[in-house]
């Protein structure tokens, strides 16, 4: 692409992005504060906040591949895979095993650090089980949306301001992740880099399989499950998600571990797959 339309691509999505946010959140607000009188001041997901949230990112995926793909003059399936096609089956294999993974960290967080978790207050009420619907429901569309715009759009855009394949896949990968990390607004140093991370992985696992359907396996059985968990341990209100200083601690080596385990699982599949 021309140098300059990755400055007009990149804004626009994050513009969209936020502001299609923060209208949904005032909305739900106001809702709920009229029906059941929610503090406007609560800043804890409900399932209806929750969904709110996860459709709005879900739009977000195809949105930027499709701008990304109208921009850019590319059939817009090869920024979801190429040059093979899109597999159901990888995206189905990949994700029962990625499930298997980030159960073993968690319960490894569980036991090296529990209160760094949250697993310390179990509950269920009628909000506990309307925010696991919503998980189930809505989130694995969250989770692709965030895949097909930081991966299948971002990724591509921020490289091609560089002719040569190796320093433009350098670029893409190392920018499209710092990007990831800092859209989810944690200032805490462990957080930021775990989030860091997770793109870089997420990156490597498209680069090796020539496609997103590992990275939005992985991304889609990690948010399902810990959203889960964090519904059913938060004391049967809404989920809280607090990225402030402190937050993060060394267990978060144990994700970060899993996230390069799974890096390494994709490359022994995908190189059993090849002739």
């Amino acid at each position: 692409m021309r140098w300059w339309k990755p400055l007009v691509i990149i804004p626009v999505l994050f513009i969209v992005m936020f502001v299609g946010q923060i209208a949904l959140t005032i909305g739900v607000v106001v809702i709920e504060a009229a029906a059941f009188g929610r503090d406007p001041m609560d800043m804890t997901l409900s399932p209806l906040m929750m969904a709110a949230l996860n459709l709005s990112l879900a739009v977000m995926g195809p949105l930027a591949v499709l701008l990304t793909a109208l921009i850019a003059r590319v059939p817009w399936r090869s920024l979801i895979a190429a040059p093979r096609r899109t597999s159901w089956r990888r995206l189905g294999a990949y994700a029962g095993s990625f499930a298997g993974l980030i159960a073993i960290a968690l319960g490894l967080s569980a036991l090296i650090a529990p209160s760094s978790v949250g697993l310390t207050s179990f509950a269920l009420t009628g909000t506990t089980v309307g925010l696991l619907v919503v998980v189930l429901l809505t989130t694995p569309f969250q989770a692709a949306g965030e895949e097909l715009m930081f991966r299948g759009a971002l990724m591509p855009v921020l490289a091609s301001w560089v002719r040569a394949v190796k320093p433009a896949l350098v670029l893409g990968m190392i920018g499209s992740s710092i990007l990831f990390g800092l859209v989810h607004m944690s200032v805490d140093p462990w957080l930021l880099s775990y989030y860091i991370v997770f793109g870089l992985s997420m990156a490597a696992m498209a680069l090796i399989s020539k496609g997103l359907e590992a990275p939005i396996a992985f991304h889609v059985a990690n948010n399902v499950i810990l959203m889960a968990v964090g519904a059913l341990f938060a004391g049967g209100g809404g989920l809280e998600i607090d990225r402030s200083v402190g937050m993060g601690g060394p267990f978060m080596l144990v994700f970060i571990a899993v996230d390069l385990a799974a890096v390494a699982l994709v490359w022994l599949y995908e190189r059993r797959r090849r002739p």
